[in-house]
């Protein structure tokens, strides 16, 4: 399809006239369009489009058509419905009232060209850029960040549904591929084993009986991939995307042997970040949160959280579900360094930071991290008087360590601890610590007492003691409450707009869904901000209201 770009989307004067008398009292849709003009141009989205073919539909239009959708968490047909008979849709998009909107198939076509080009990110940024000319965004505020979990599209799966499924989903792919050649290749029971759905309530019950199908299904997967590989066989089966998944779950979940294949124990697979969950989504990663627990992925939103302006969303970071909220921080920071929008405060949980980050978004991005860190968890900064890392002195220039009883310490060794960071290893002598009095605040050892503690680099080591200091203070307390507010933000985005349930099969498309909610709450946001609307307090159970009332 090509794109033939138009210039404007100007309000058609009907339109006009019959939505200011039919709402009198206004609309923010009406305000957005009065505010901010046509939102989105053709010309943004010229590189979706070839130059020959059928006309394609408007895409400044279906790119706003998309926002609305999301905004309201809308279907396809349901949104192309709205199009067609609601006049403030109509009014925001610069249609007549006589116009039959579009096809909800073009909705779906305009995604699949955003995911194809990697649009998505030039969408939402030009609605930032939007925002900033209207003086509602500023770099060098402050913003903050959390994340929430978001469930995939596909069910979630045991192991021996998972390995059953993934026979079941190969077999059908081969099926349309190459029906003779499979009917030439497989028993006559397996149609009766693979051609229903392998729910768990029709496993077996028992565990040994239940280990025995999986051993069977492992056992039918390896005849498969026999025929396969077989040198008569089509080469063009060997790469269907389903055969290559089975493939993988294969090696994931059995251990070859010299009879065949055996099942693998729990305590023998790869970690969730590299398990094939589902055969029907392999970007889809099991995780678990405190007691939640899901297959899926992790949205991370980032707003601004200045008391002048209204809150908005700055930038949008899907990720598989087991990926660490501390692995995205640098991710968030370079992105936002991209856009110009950089914060000069940067307000997060625990997740989001540790010493390296704390030292490397200051040193790097100029932005101050500010949470809670983690607490030295070793005995002695939880005993009164006890001797922690914070009381000993440590010359960084001349490489030694002095301990609260004045002891110098014998060694400074560079190492790498349990998870790779990088620490130093400082020990003092037996001879200081074995008779010294205050032993007993600083070492339980007592065949070979000596001190050793484990500190971070000088940058770490610094940026982590000062932000320990800092986050005792009243106003590290008064500045941390602002987090809350990305609490609410979440909420509203799982409530009003569906955020915690993939409505796509992938992270490209889920990432788009998650982007163009991102894009339709600043939108609401910045209409209930024209409108003059007092932003929603907390609200408090009846139990609280008492508290606070007496």
């Amino acid at each position: 399809m090509s794109l033939h770009p138009r210039k404007s989307y100007d309000i058609p004067a009907e339109t006009a006239r019959v939505a200011t008398a039919c709402i009198p009292q206004g609309h923010p849709y009406l305000r957005l369009s009065d505010a901010l003009g046509p939102i989105f141009q053709d010309d943004a989205f010229a590189a979706l489009f070839p130059t020959r073919g059928q006309p394609a539909a408007a895409p400044g239009r279906l790119a706003l058509i998309s926002l609305l959708q999301f905004a309201e968490n809308l279907s396809d047909r349901q949104a192309a419905h709205a199009v067609r008979s609601r006049i403030d849709w109509k009014y925001l998009l610069g249609l007549e009232l006589t116009d039959a909107g579009c096809d909800h198939t073009v909705l779906s076509e305009f995604r699949t060209r955003l995911v194809q080009q990697d649009a998505v990110t030039q969408l939402f940024e030009a609605l930032l850029r939007q925002f900033q000319a209207l003086g509602l965004l500023k770099a060098h505020g402050r913003q903050r960040t959390d994340s929430t979990h978001v469930l995939a599209a596909v069910s979630a799966l045991n192991r021996v549904e998972l390995v059953g499924e993934a026979m079941r989903a190969a077999l059908n792919s081969l099926a349309e591929a190459a029906p003779m050649w499979l009917r030439g290749h497989i028993p006559p029971e397996w149609f009766t084993r693979y051609g229903a759905r392998m729910e768990d309530y029709r496993l077996p019950k028992d565990k040994a009986k239940r280990h025995a199908l999986a051993e069977t299904i492992g056992a039918d997967g390896m005849a498969l991939f026999h025929a396969i590989y077989a040198p008569s066989a089509p080469a063009a089966l060997r790469v269907l995307p389903a055969v290559e998944r089975l493939r993988q779950i294969w090696v994931q979940n059995y251990l070859p042997t010299a009879e065949g294949v055996r099942w693998r124990e729990n305590d023998n697979i790869p970690p969730a970040a590299s398990f094939i969950s589902s055969p029907y989504d392999p970007d889809a990663h099991y995780a678990r949160k405190h007691t939640t627990q899901w297959v899926g992925y992790k949205v991370h939103l980032t707003e601004t959280c200045d008391d002048a302006l209204p809150p908005l969303i700055t930038h949008v970071e899907t990720t598989p579900a087991p990926v660490d909220d501390s692995q995205v921080t640098a991710e968030l920071h370079a992105a936002l360094q991209a856009k110009k929008l950089l914060p000069s405060r940067h307000i997060v949980d625990t997740g989001y930071l540790d010493a390296e980050l704390l030292a490397t978004s200051q040193r790097d991005y100029g932005v101050e991290l500010w949470g809670p860190t983690r607490q030295d968890v070793r005995w002695q900064a939880h005993v009164e008087g006890g001797f922690d890392v914070s009381r000993f002195v440590i010359d960084w220039d001349r490489q030694h360590a002095t301990c609260p009883a004045g002891h110098s310490s014998m060694s400074w060794t560079p190492a790498l601890d349990n998870r790779d960071n990088e620490v130093i290893k400082i020990k003092f002598s037996r001879a200081d610590c074995g008779p010294c009095p205050h032993r007993a605040q600083c070492t339980r050892a007592q065949r070979y007492p000596r001190r050793t503690i484990t500190v971070r680099p000088r940058e770490q080591y610094e940026a982590l003691k000062a932000a320990r200091e800092r986050q005792s203070t009243a106003t590290f307390a008064q500045e941390y409450a602002r987090r809350a507010g990305i609490e609410g933000t979440l909420s509203y985005g799982v409530r009003a707009c569906g955020l915690r349930r993939s409505r796509y099969i992938g992270l490209a498309r889920t990432h788009v869904q998650h982007v163009l909610t991102a894009a339709a709450m600043n939108l609401a946001r910045v209409a209930r901000w024209l409108a003059d609307e007092p932003r929603a307090r907390t609200r408090r159970s009846p139990l609280r209201r008492l508290q606070y009332t007496a």
